[in-house]
């Protein structure tokens, strides 16, 4: 009787996690090639084949298995934090924790602030092991804790401290996203002592993250209240905006007196995707101490969506700086005959080179994703805010 061949099993090849399903299908065709071929042989030789065949495929199976689990473990850290993937998902921001007014979610963060800062001293922000010793030193075991422990306290508070820097309503979740997973890696770095950040204090951060987008989106909405009592002819909300924008003029008037040279002010790229499309710009000058303040009235009536500000620059001749940049795009012009119509064809990018090649200066703000809150919940069907 013949011995039943050896089927040739594939080799394992490297490629990664990723290249594991390439790789899985190339052995299975050999698989079935050598299947093919023993159409000839008797039954045990089949038999023989067919069991090795079978302990083949219950190894491919395993490593498929074990593939999908590392694949899961590795979307498990992934935090979203993609600007247009959030933006895509904004819908009207709902309230964490309502509040009056501005001043009232600022007093509240005060107030959250100084627990924090309690809590930290007392020793109540991250906990560890209190049963630690270091060479049958009790003593050198607790400084070991208390120092590992206040090194741990530093990353996390940075996170969280860098979460409440760049927050926006819409990025509530993903910051306490971030900052969950701060507190993760923290408890897997200090395993061996137990060290962790304590339930209290991250919920008392968490809260801060809630209050600090509450906060921002009451005092847009309010800004926004102000306006529409100008526009509506309500004196009081009127009177209101009135003493603030003589406030402004104030010091507008003092920085004329100091300089001679009423040149400088503020060079500003804007867009506004809903009304013009993703690649034309705006670019031009204030001298407002708010330059902001000029960009919310180009978009309060004129257009159907606010405008975004993408670039802005102080400059002591904003002026020239902003001639040089028309000039540089005068074959992109949109109007081509009426030169006061300041839009171009142009990405925001390419501005911003050009403004680092012109001027050379660091750009005060330079957003890559226009926020346009109010289109993007337009375009996807979000209920109005009453």
């Amino acid at each position: 009787m013949r011995e039943a061949p050896v089927v040739p099993v594939p080799e394992r090849s490297g490629g990664g996690l990723f290249g594991g399903k390439k790789r899985l299908e190339a052995e299975n065709a050999q698989l079935r090639e050598w299947v093919e071929r023993l159409g000839g042989l008797d039954a045990m030789q089949i038999t023989a084949a067919t069991e090795q065949l079978r302990a083949e495929q219950v190894r491919l199976q395993a490593a498929i298995e074990d593939a999908d689990h590392r694949l899961q473990e590795i979307e498990a850290q992934i935090v979203q934090t993609e600007d247009v993937a959030l933006l895509q998902e904004a819908g009207v921001y709902e309230y964490q924790h309502p509040l009056s007014d501005a001043v009232a979610y600022k007093a509240k963060l005060a107030e959250v602030k100084d627990k924090i800062r309690s809590m930290a001293r007392a020793g109540q922000a991250v906990l560890g092991a209190t049963n630690w010793t270091v060479n049958g030193s009790a003593a050198e075991g607790r400084r070991m804790v208390r120092d590992f422990s206040k090194l741990m306290l530093r990353a996390y508070n940075a996170e969280a401290d860098n979460c409440v820097r760049t927050m926006r309503p819409y990025k509530l979740q993903s910051a306490i996203d971030r900052l969950s997973k701060a507190g993760e890696a923290i408890v897997k770095l200090g395993k061996t002592m137990h060290i962790h950040v304590g339930d209290d204090y991250h919920r008392l951060r968490v809260y801060e993250l809630q209050l600090t987008a509450d906060y921002l989106a009451k005092v847009e909405e309010e800004k926004e209240q102000v306006r529409a009592q100008l526009a509506n002819g309500d004196t009081a909300g009127a009177e209101e905006l009135k003493a603030k924008l003589e406030e402004i003029g104030a010091a507008v008037a003092d920085v004329e007196a100091r300089e001679a040279d009423i040149r400088a002010g503020y060079v500003y790229v804007i867009s506004n995707i809903g009304a013009f499309g993703e690649n034309v710009v705006k670019i031009g000058m204030t001298r407002r101490l708010e330059p902001e303040d000029r960009v919310r009235e180009l978009g309060d009536a004129s257009v159907p969506f606010k405008f975004d500000t993408r670039a802005l620059i102080f400059s002591e001749d904003a002026v020239s700086l902003e001639g040089r940049l028309h000039d540089e795009l005068r074959e992109r012009r949109v109007n081509k005959v009426n030169t006061r119509r300041e839009f171009f064809y142009a990405t925001p990018a390419e501005v911003r080179d050009l403004l680092e090649k012109i001027a050379g200066q660091h750009l005060l703000e330079y957003r890559d994703v226009p926020e346009a809150l109010e289109w993007r919940q337009s375009v996807h069907g979000a209920a109005p805010a009453v």
